[in-house]
């Protein structure tokens, strides 16, 4: 069996508070936008928002969707073209609201990268693939 990654839904308490930070900070563009959901288009998977209490009653009140949520929810890696890039664009949306977490810096794993918030707390990362450095440049 094989699946597609078609579309990452958020949930939160604050739909239209969390919809305007991606909108504003990220330049999302709102595709569909309803009382409890709004839909973001982008170049990639489709982003929704939805309510935590829509979801509570699609499922039948399951108990994942009524207990209070703590802690990070999700994390989003959006990728960027270039390590100078990433600084660019950290500081540019810090500016716009995101909350600031880790600066951008160097990685172990090659990326750089930086951590930000959004208004409901989670944590996501902006990130560059750093460039190899030719045996030149390294001595």
């Amino acid at each position: 069996m094989r699946v597609r990654l078609e579309g990452i839904t958020v949930l939160s308490n604050h739909v239209s508070r969390l919809a305007s930070f991606y909108r504003d900070v990220l330049g999302f563009r709102i595709a569909v936008e309803e009382d409890h959901y709004v839909e973001l288009a982008n170049e990639g998977v489709r982003l929704a928002i939805c309510s935590i209490l829509v979801m509570a009653d699609n499922t039948n009140g399951h108990p994942s969707f009524i207990e209070e949520r703590k802690g990070q929810a999700f994390e989003l890696n959006f990728e960027c073209e270039s390590p100078e890039a990433v600084r660019r664009i950290y500081e540019e949306i810090v500016s716009k609201g995101a909350v600031p977490i880790t600066e951008p810096k160097p990685m172990s794993w090659g990326h750089t990268t930086g951590f930000f918030a959004d208004p409901d707390g989670n944590i996501h990362s902006l990130f560059a693939v750093n460039p190899i450095l030719s045996l030149s440049q390294a001595e």
